[in-house]
Order: C-alpha cells, then sequence, then structure tokens
C-alpha cells in the first residue's frame, strides 16, 4: 500500500486497537497499518464428504443411466471438491415417474397435519446439521462462512417451519376455496443460495401436497445432496422429493417432461425466457424468479453512517451473487461527496480472502466463468469513460477473486448501469429531485428490488410506491423473512416465493 497516503490521527478503538480517521477527502485510509487479524479458520474434521454423489431418487441414490459425472470445483483454491452424476432424459424420467407414484399413492393422500410433522423435522434436521451445511456451502459455493453460517442455513430451516405451519391451515390460507395440490413440480435452482433457493421451493411444495423432482446448479450441488440425506433420515415417504443433479440440459429435460404440472425456476432473465418460450401452449403453472438491477437511493437526510454499512451489504454480499442486489447507487447531490469519501474508507476494511476464514468479509466468485464475465464488465465500465475505484486489499494467490470495485461519473446509458454484472461491482450516480431519483431507478428492464435511505416515512411511502420494484426496503437492505414474497417485475420475473403467496403457484383452487 505504498501508494496510500497514512493517516496519523487516530482515535481509541473499543478493542483497544487504534482506529483512523478521515477528517481530509483526498486521503485514503490505509487500514493494514493499524492492525492485522489472525487467521480464524472453519474446520471440517468432524464430517466427511463423499468423493462421488449419485442421483437421489425414490427415496434412495440411484447412479446414472449412462454413468456420466461431473465435477464441482472449490472456487477459492480450483480444487475438486467431488463428483457428482449427469443427469440425462432417462435418469429425469424415473425421478418424475417416483415422483408421481409418492403423490398418487401416499402423499397427496395424507392430512395436512401429516405433512406439517415431516416438514418441521426437515427444519429441525437442517438445523441439526447447520455447521456441517454451512462449510459445505461456503467450500462449494465461495461466499463467507459468517454468511452461510448466520444467515444461509438459519433461513432455510426457517422457510420449512414457516410453511410446515401452513400445511394443515390451506382452508384459512384461502377462504371460501378449496385448494388441492397440483401434483409433480418440477424445481431448478441456482448457485448462488443453493440451500436457501431449494427451502423457497420444497417447503411450499410440500405442504400444499405436491412431490417435487429438484435439479441443484452444477456449480452448487452438495448441499442439495446433504439434504437428500436429510430426506432419507426424517422418513420422508420415498419419491416425495427427488434430485437430479446436472448441467443445463437436465434442466431442460424437468422443463420440458409432460407428466411434469408445475416448474418452479431461479436463475438468468435468457435461461426464464427460453423456459417460459418452452412451457406456452401447455397448461403447466410456473414461477421465474429472474435477474435485477436494484436502485439504491439515498436523500440527504438519510443517516450516512448507515447508509455507508447499508451500502456495503447491499453490493458486497455473497461478492454481489445477489439476484435483487443494490448494484446502483443513487446520490443527492448534496451529500454524494461525503458519503461517497465513506464508502471508500469502509471498502478498504473489507477482508476478501478464504471463504471458510470467520474474518472474511467477501469470498470467492463462484466460477472460472462468472469470474471472467465480471472482469469483463469492469473492463467495458473502463471503457465507457467511468471512473474506477477498486480497494487496495491484498488478494489470494490461487482462486477466483475479485476486489470490490465502484463505478462513479456513469451515464443512465452506460452497460454497466443496464446490464447484470452478478459480481462485487457498483455504479454510483447523482441526482437532485425526488422524482429524477425515480426516473432513474424505474429506467431499467429489471423490475426486482430497491432501497431507500431517509429520515422522513412519509417520504420512504412516496418513493417506494412510485419504484416498479418486487420489493422495497427502507432504511436496510438485504433482509429477507419466511413470511414475505419476493419476486419480480418486468424481465425480474413471474410469480411470488414466500410467505402466504409462494402458496398461491402449488395449488389449484377451486
Amino acid at each position: 500500500m505504498s501508494e496510500q497516503i497514512k493517516e496519523t490521527k487516530t482515535e481509541s478503538a473499543t478493542n483497544g486497537a487504534q482506529k483512523p480517521t478521515s477528517p481530509n477527502s483526498d486521503l485514503k485510509l490505509d487500514f493494514a497499518s493499524f492492525w492485522e487479524y489472525s487467521t480464524a479458520p472453519e474446520s471440517g474434521d468432524f464430517f466427511d464428504l463423499k468423493e462421488s454423489y449419485d442421483h437421489f431418487i425414490g427415496g434412495k441414490f440411484v447412479k446414472p443411466v449412462k454413468g456420466r459425472y461431473m465435477k464441482t470445483i472449490n472456487p477459492s483454491n480450483e480444487e475438486v471438491i467431488a463428483e457428482f452424476a449427469e443427469g440425462t432424459s432417462e435418469d429425469v424420467d424415473s425421478a418424475v415417474k417416483a415422483a408421481r407414484k409418492a403423490y398418487d399413492k401416499e402423499w397427496s393422500k395424507l392430512s395436512g397435519k401429516e405433512r406439517g410433522k415431516y416438514i418441521y423435522r426437515l427444519a429441525r434436521m437442517i438445523q441439526g446439521r447447520s455447521r456441517e451445511l454451512a462449510i459445505v456451502e461456503s467450500m462449494d459455493g465461495g461466499k463467507p462462512i459468517r454468511e452461510s453460517r448466520d444467515v444461509d442455513i438459519p433461513l432455510a430451516a426457517a422457510y420449512f417451519f414457516y410453511y410446515a405451519g401452513w400445511a394443515d391451515k390451506l382452508d384459512y390460507a384461502f377462504p371460501g376455496r378449496e385448494a388441492k395440490p397440483l401434483g409433480v413440480c418440477g424445481q431448478i435452482i441456482p448457485w448462488n443460495f443453493p440451500l436457501l433457493m431449494l427451502s423457497w421451493k420444497i417447503a411450499p411444495a410440500l405442504a400444499a401436497g405436491n412431490t417435487v423432482v429438484l435439479k441443484p446448479a452444477e456449480a452448487t450441488p452438495l448441499t442439495a445432496l446433504i439434504f437428500a440425506e436429510i430426506c432419507q433420515d426424517a422418513g420422508l415417504p420415498d419419491g416425495v422429493v427427488n434430485i437430479v443433479t446436472g448441467a443445463g440440459q437436465t434442466g431442460a429435460e424437468i422443463v420440458n417432461h409432460p407428466d411434469v404440472n408445475k416448474i418452479a425456476f431461479t436463475g438468468s432473465t435468457k435461461v426464464g425466457k427460453i423456459i417460459q418460450k418452452s412451457l406456452a401452449g401447455t397448461d403447466k403453472k410456473f414461477t421465474l424468479e429472474l435477474g435485477g438491477k436494484g436502485a439504491n437511493i439515498v436523500f440527504e437526510d438519510a443517516p450516512i453512517d448507515q447508509t455507508v454499512d447499508g451500502i456495503i451489504n447491499a453490493i458486497f454480499f455473497n461478492q454481489g451473487h445477489v439476484c435483487c442486489a443494490g448494484s446502483r447507487l443513487l446520490v443527492q447531490e448534496g451529500i454524494a461527496d461525503r458519503l461517497i469519501q465513506k464508502l471508500k474508507d469502509r471498502m478498504e476494511t473489507l477482508i476478501v480472502g478464504d471463504p471458510l476464514d470467520k474474518n472474511t468479509d467477501v469470498g470467492a466468485i463462484n466460477s472460472k466463468m462468472q469470474f471472467d464475465k465480471i472482469n469483463e464488465y469492469i473492463e467495458i465500465g473502463k471503457n465507457e469513460g467511468a471512473t474506477i475505484h477498486q480497494s487496495s486489499c491484498n488478494l489470494p494467490d490461487s482462486g477466483f477473486f475479485c476486489r470490490p470495485t465502484l463505478f462513479m461519473d456513469v451515464a443512465q446509458s452506460n452497460r454497466i448501469v443496464q446490464e447484470e454484472i452478478f459480481g462485487p461491482v457498483l455504479t454510483i450516480q447523482t441526482f437532485r429531485t425526488p422524482d429524477e431519483a425515480v426516473q432513474k431507478a424505474n429506467n431499467t428492464q429489471y423490475g426486482l428490488s430497491g432501497g431507500v435511505w431517509t429520515d422522513k416515512g412519509s417520504k420512504i411511502f412516496k418513493i417506494g410506491s412510485q419504484i416498479r420494484s418486487g420489493v422495497i426496503w427502507s432504511n436496510t437492505f438485504n433482509k429477507f423473512d419466511p413470511t414475505s414474497p419476493f419476486g419480480g417485475y418486468k424481465e425480474s420475473g413471474v410469480g411470488r416465493e414466500g410467505g402466504l403467496h409462494g402458496l398461491y403457484p402449488y395449488v389449484k383452487l377451486k
């Protein structure tokens, strides 16, 4: 960090270390000269991952028909973690038949009370294996262990708990109407929140009386396969949950299978459009949770320090691999310079490194393909004339790591403003009036999320109601709750997941 000007003025920090301050907006803080954290790696010695995983079909692990396997890579060191089966049309057909048999002969005939017991048991067993699941999620996906441990796994269990409670209350969920299950549900989940997305889809489907064929992402299949073990341990009837691993073609086989009644997909807008076209003319219900380019609007009366931490969480949580990330920052002109300087200072405190180290704030980019895509967009931003700022952190020698990045002096038409980067890259624009902020926020093909930062409650309601996004956070960001629905408008998707709204796609009402 020799290029940095080191601040000498300090104040006592609560932990006894010296905390640098930045009274001069032209100076950069060099936090490394004041303290250095010792490594605090999480240990995985208490459990063993298998070297190879098969499909989970009909309550058993079944070898793929054609005997083909794929490898899943640890993005922090590029080492192979395990191999998993590559699903073909024969494997998918076998899984759908198992799901149909379980639906016809057992699951749809169980009372809601009995279904709720099974779902509740799954939630408790996720809690029981939470440490193992958190470690595997970080190894497979690259996210910091603190996030896997404190966010992903507890939330996954919470969604199962929540929908276990609805299983015997469907008559109250839809007053005056009779709710019937659909049948077999095909579900395809992404690599950014593997176990959490699994819970968003499987829990409401089972609560409504459906059976499931699920395909995890080829980059992160391991926690779904551990969940298959949990289904066995919980005594879930054979065939109620089936997990077929593989790449995009495996997902396409699920979407196009004639005996699947409902499709749930979370992933890119490009793939979502393909799925929607393939379902046209069929009677299959579907929900699509797709991309986003969330606008985080900061007004002059916002609490600055709280806002800075919220911005950090909005874009750098899970390395920016979040469809609802606040990847566009809109700041009112009067506080722009002050807020941006504080944001730069806060970025200098972020630790980028080993996902299993409890000190790590920003982990590894999920894959080489995503790493190259992010770097391509960074070059695009430079070529478009934007001003780039990156934190001065040291990066590990191996693995896929990207420094937290800001782009300033951007135009609304810039590609980095309009297109989803899905990485730790934030664009910053300014505005003068609330109307200008709303206009810029809505000037995108996406409509998944947004944030409003202000000290005025009336402004939150007024601005929030004008932003065309499915989720609006006020004075916070990236907060989720099982009782709250999630979904988007425009090219961000169709339908809702979570809350009472999350039951609608899994029932037919009479």
